[in-house]
């Protein structure tokens, strides 16, 4: 059972703590526009994706835009990890996938035995609050180009394979801009060869040509993440 956990989170635990967090864990598929937690709404399960993608997302019913990202690195659940019983954002996913799910209750249960849990899901929350923070820096330093290169890649780092469900409304949406501003620079990116798009999906070309696009836009969160799971060994 631990070869089908591909979650980093999951698989930088002991083998022994796995092992006792494994009979609270459920095997579960998470189609996309499934919502994993609701602003202002008690968060129920914590989820620890193995594939496909979570957006974070801020607004309200006006306006919305795209926080953060959770992927095979982490999972949902930090507010519940800092001390709070809700967030004041919704996760949904963005592209399907699958991962393993455990009910608030249980998480809370174990993380009083499990201090190298609650340290590693302590540092994904730190690592998260990071991506959301170089996000808002993001908006507002830096151009639409470089935000939907840095956009990209994000997804490109968090998913499994080059081509992704993407269309040109849902990328508007995310980076919070007219979609037009979104389809011009696609094209602006596909004429470079970084990209390939195609009616509900982009296609990963050229990944060092979208990182020198994004320039400092991307990397930081990145860095940050890496950092501080350095010391953390996978149990193999």
């Amino acid at each position: 059972m631990h070869s089908d956990i591909r979650n980093l989170l999951l698989r930088r635990l002991a083998p022994r703590d796995l092992n006792r967090l494994l009979p609270d864990l459920d095997r579960v598929k998470l189609p996309s526009r499934m919502i994993l937690e609701e602003s202002g709404q008690n968060i129920e399960f914590v989820y620890f994706l193995d594939d496909g993608l979570c957006s974070v997302v801020v607004g309200n019913r006006d306006i919305k835009a795209e926080a953060g990202h959770i992927g095979f690195e982490g999972a949902t659940g930090s507010a519940l990890i800092l001390g709070a019983s809700a967030p004041d954002t919704v996760s949904f996913m963005q592209l399907a996938g699958s991962g393993w799910r455990i009910s608030s209750s249980d998480l809370l249960d174990v993380l009083k035995t499990m201090p190298d849990l609650r340290r590693i899901l302590l540092l994904h929350a730190h690592a998260l609050t990071t991506q959301i923070t170089h996000t808002l820096l993001a908006a507002a330093k830096f151009k639409i180009q470089q935000r939907l290169a840095r956009w990209l890649l994000m997804c490109h780092d968090r998913t499994h394979g080059d081509t992704m469900q993407l269309t040109h409304d849902f990328l508007a949406l995310m980076l919070a801009v007219r979609r037009a501003g979104v389809t011009t620079e696609l094209q602006v990116l596909e004429g470079e060869g970084l990209i390939k798009a195609t009616r509900g999906t982009v296609q990963i070309l050229n990944r060092q040509g979208l990182i020198k696009v994004a320039g400092a836009c991307y990397g930081a969160p990145e860095r940050e993440y890496e950092r501080l799971f350095a010391e953390i060994r996978y149990p193999g």
